[in-house]
């Protein structure tokens, strides 16, 4: 790891910025500068420091901005978390609880109407639910790459099979700090936007070879319990997606498959990610416009669109984590958002809207 004197760090700062004034303080070292155009003098000056054992950022005090250069001391990562096996691991164990569940999801729907052999139809679930999932963080991957932003693999969490979803979605971590809200913004909406094209390939397939069958056989069913009316709510995508084979309309019953199922765990985790809370995707897209004070209104606002539609536990989750540590903080907290970032966030809100998993007494009457 290369180490900066304090006399090169002087001369470093010195030959980016238009320096005014220098004040050493007892742990850090601050520079008044008046250039006019500094968010890409900044990055420079913070990828030439990145790996060393300093950091900067950007502060602004009454009309005046400074570069704060402080020593850094990098937090030590659990070494479960640093270990290279773990990710691999955890995925291990996930696709094992994903083929689980979707061996039992066909048996059960096999004694009502046959689908398809269970084995093979766990195998196209598992490959459908952790493609949405692994396109997902393979976006977020791809955006920081793209800004020379280093992460870890991604980590798949571990759900509850057969009685649940067999998984509770995945994440990756950065390996270093984020240096605009440009690039929060980026890496943040690439993995929703990813992996909600993967959803909605498989929602389509899903309601493509999904059965549908009479009022009369599904009266029966629901009078002996082999079926349960669906109340976890449907996103107006697989609505779309249903519609778009003429399914879901009038008395007759869709059996919900475990590839539609995939494609439901697949717009539910899009739909928590885009909200505008705490430090999820949505949340770091929220916090790079709103900024701090608003974010935190935005997280509230969250909670309570999650307790509506009765997602309680989520809300909850939202409300532990981000008492504990409430938004991201990029070192340029200054440079504002560019025009086209802060349109693409309202698209970001619209295609929430079409991934939550709305009650039945929320969908427009025009739709099946």
């Amino acid at each position: 790891m290369k180490d900066f004197s304090e006399e090169e760090i002087i001369f470093e700062v010195n030959s980016i910025f238009n320096v005014k004034n220098f004040e050493k303080k007892e742990f850090a070292l601050e520079f008044e500068f008046d250039d006019i155009e500094f968010k890409n003098k900044f990055e420079t000056l913070a990828r030439n420091m990145e790996g060393a054992q300093y950091v900067c950022k950007l502060e602004s005090r009454y009309d005046r901005k400074y570069v704060i250069i402080q020593k850094f001391t990098q937090n030590s990562q659990r070494k479960w978390m640093a270990s290279s096996w773990t990710p691999r691991i955890l995925f291990v164990i996930v696709v094992s609880f994903v083929m689980i569940d979707g061996y039992y999801r066909t048996s059960g729907t096999n004694s009502i109407i046959n689908i398809g052999e269970p084995l093979q139809m766990a195998a196209v679930y598992t490959l459908s639910l952790l493609g949405i999932l692994g396109v997902h963080e393979l976006g977020h991957i791809i955006a920081a790459k793209a800004h020379k932003l280093k992460t870890t693999w991604p980590f798949f969490i571990p759900g509850l099979p057969v009685i649940g979803i067999p998984t509770f979605g995945a994440f990756i971590q950065s390996r270093g700090l984020t240096i605009n809200r440009e690039i929060l913004f980026d890496v943040a909406i690439a993995g929703p936007i990813a992996g909600l094209v993967i959803a909605i390939i498989v929602s389509i397939y899903g309601a493509y070879t999904a059965p549908v069958i009479e009022p009369e056989l599904a009266s029966e069913l629901f009078a002996n319990a082999k079926l349960v009316e669906w109340d976890q709510g449907e996103p107006l995508f697989m609505t779309l997606s249903l519609a778009m084979f003429g399914k879901g309309e009038g008395a007759n019953e869709v059996i919900m498959t475990p590839i539609m199922f995939a494609g439901w765990i697949g717009f539910l985790i899009t739909f928590l990610n885009l909200l505008p809370a705490w430090q999820l995707d949505g949340g770091h897209m929220a916090r790079t416009i709103l900024g701090v004070k608003l974010h935190r209104y935005a997280t509230y606002g969250s909670m309570a669109i999650l307790v509506l539609l009765n997602y309680w536990l989520m809300a909850i989750l939202i409300l532990v984590m981000s008492s504990r540590n409430p938004s991201a903080m990029p070192l340029d907290d200054i440079s504002p958002l560019s025009r086209n970032r802060k349109l693409a966030y309202i698209g970001i809100i619209g295609l929430a809207v079409l991934c939550a998993p709305l009650p039945s007494s929320f969908l427009p009457n025009f739709l099946p």
